[in-house]
């Protein structure tokens, strides 16, 4: 019964590191288009490839935008731990004066038809253009952000991952370049 076992489980781990070693090029090709997506989304226009042009500062990686050789913006993931449904993973890109040229909601769990409302363009266009000087937070908080009808946690974690990823830029980028 245990050599019977044994070899089920040699079977089955061959064939899972095969399956594994065929798909692992195409799952990370599709990892970079889906960045390359939300990088156009959330930065200003630019020529170069800003998921290879990158800084690593601290724990942090930068993604740098360049039109012409010359910076436009930064994009960074940034987490918030306080949505509904776990942690909500925003990218936000800062141009180089400070603001917010966008962002765009990576990775959620929270709940469908109420705090997934924090993908729609109309949430998400509420931060272009912010910079620290704003209260990034929602409205109930005393800040410049929409929250919707039901659902205020959402609003709050996606404010708070944007302030945050901003103020990881500004301070350490954009100040750490002065």
């Amino acid at each position: 019964m245990v050599f019977v076992l044994t070899v089920i489980g040699v079977i089955a781990a061959t064939a899972l590191a095969i399956v594994n070693s065929m798909t692992k090029e195409k799952i990370e090709y599709q990892y970079r288009l889906e960045l390359l997506k939300a990088l156009k989304v959330v930065l200003p226009e630019y020529d170069n490839s800003p998921d290879k042009d990158i800084k690593k500062i601290r724990d942090k990686t930068v993604f740098v935008a360049k039109k012409g050789g010359k910076v436009v913006g930064y994009a960074v993931k940034s987490v918030s731990e306080k949505g509904y449904g776990g942690s909500i993973v925003v990218l936000v890109g800062v141009n180089t004066s400070g603001k917010i040229s966008g962002i765009e909601i990576l990775k959620h769990a929270e709940t469908p038809g109420l705090g997934s409302k924090i993908e729609e363009e109309w949430f998400k266009d509420e931060f272009k253009g912010l910079t620290l000087k704003d209260k990034i937070a929602v409205k109930k908080d005393g800040g410049v952000i929409d929250q919707f009808s039901g659902a205020t946690i959402s609003p709050r974690a996606v404010s708070e991952a944007a302030k945050n990823g901003l103020e990881f830029i500004v301070k350490n980028v954009l100040e750490g370049s002065k």
